[in-house]
């Protein structure tokens, strides 16, 4: 009998410690049909990702008592267009979980996190873009320094806020070169971001700045940016501003402007933004122009519609094209892209 009661209180026990974890299989399948064209060429064909990049991922958390949790989430890109990994930073076709590599510790205090995630200068560099940085519609403005000011680094380490402080949040982000201390550069992949908004009702705005070492001191760069959005029920208007410059003998300057709202119409929702981005005295400047619709077919399916128009000017080639097609856009060219598809979450 007492063995009987043994065995009963460890199988408790172990049930009480299973209930405490979680983990959670998740993702988003999202294709269409798209086009873009300018300077006479085009391409046409499906897409992927044009209303939210599709992925696959796992992550979960464990209840340690006194407050504290454990948690981990690895997520990688797909292009299920074509069946392979290539996506958030991944190159393809095998599937990497590039997207996001995650170990965390979270209490009162905020939550500790190491590993492969979005950078928090780029975080609020799209703060104001309507459609998320992805498909037809997405910001033109942001990332001109590639290898320096980038939208994910790894070998990083972050403090976030917790969420009682009243409306306000934010993340402070150092990532690791990793050089040797004998490197002619040994700060050379080192990476520190920091990000500080308030939230409050219908308001949401926040202020962030990043610095980002390159291969030389001369490539090393700085951003900043802001956002605000305020939700008025018939429109949520919302605006940014995001500038990154290089520390090279002749300043490098991207400036860049993004105006955006969205409405809410029958059972979907109206999306419109503009952006602006000016090279300073180059002439190399850009303006975008999308518009789009979507669909709510349930809470985790969606249709949409999405089309955008890039006026370049002098040397800029910033482009419209849907995830999943190959197109390079001629210097100073127009482009126009459209997309329409289908988006599933699970």
């Amino acid at each position: 009998m007492k063995k009987s009661l043994i065995a009963l209180a460890v199988l408790a026990a172990s049930g009480a410690a299973m209930a405490q974890s979680s983990v959670t299989l998740f993702g988003i399948v999202d294709a269409g049909v798209g086009r873009v064209s300018a300077g006479g060429t085009s391409v046409t064909g499906v897409t992927n990702s044009g209303l939210a990049s599709s992925r696959l991922g796992f992550r979960g958390e464990e209840d340690l008592g006194g407050g504290l949790k454990a948690g981990f989430w690895l997520e990688g890109g797909i292009s299920n267009d074509e069946g392979t990994g290539k996506g958030g930073g991944a190159a393809g076709p095998g599937f990497e979980f590039k997207r996001r590599s995650t170990i965390s510790l979270m209490g009162g205090f905020g939550e500790v996190r190491l590993g492969r995630e979005l950078t928090v200068g780029y975080v609020n560099s799209i703060a104001a873009d309507v459609f998320g940085d992805v498909g037809v519609g997405a910001s033109i403005g942001k990332n001109h320094f590639a290898g320096v000011i980038e939208t994910r680094k790894g070998n990083g380490i972050s403090y976030i806020l917790p969420s009682n402080l009243g409306g306000f949040y934010g993340q402070v982000q150092y990532v690791f070169g990793e050089q040797l201390s004998s490197a002619a550069y040994d700060k050379a992949g080192d990476y520190l971001g920091a990000r500080l908004g308030y939230r409050n009702g219908p308001l949401d705005t926040a202020i962030g700045f990043a610095k980002g070492r390159g291969a030389s001191a001369a490539q090393d760069a700085d951003q900043f940016n802001i956002f605000a959005s305020y939700d008025l029920g018939v429109v949520k208007p919302f605006i940014g501003f995001n500038q990154e410059k290089n520390k090279a003998a002749v300043e490098v300057k991207y400036q860049s402007y993004l105006l955006g709202l969205t409405a809410p119409v029958g059972p979907g929702t109206v999306r419109v933004s503009y952006n602006d981005v000016d090279l300073k005295n180059s002439g190399n400047d850009a303006q975008k122009f999308a518009i789009g619709y979507v669909y709510d077919l349930s809470k985790r399916t969606a249709i949409y519609g999405t089309y955008a128009h890039v006026k370049n000017k002098g040397a800029a080639a910033f482009g419209a094209a849907p995830g999943g097609l190959t197109f390079t856009t001629p210097a100073g060219q127009n482009v126009n892209g459209y997309e329409f598809g289908v988006r599933h979450s699970f």
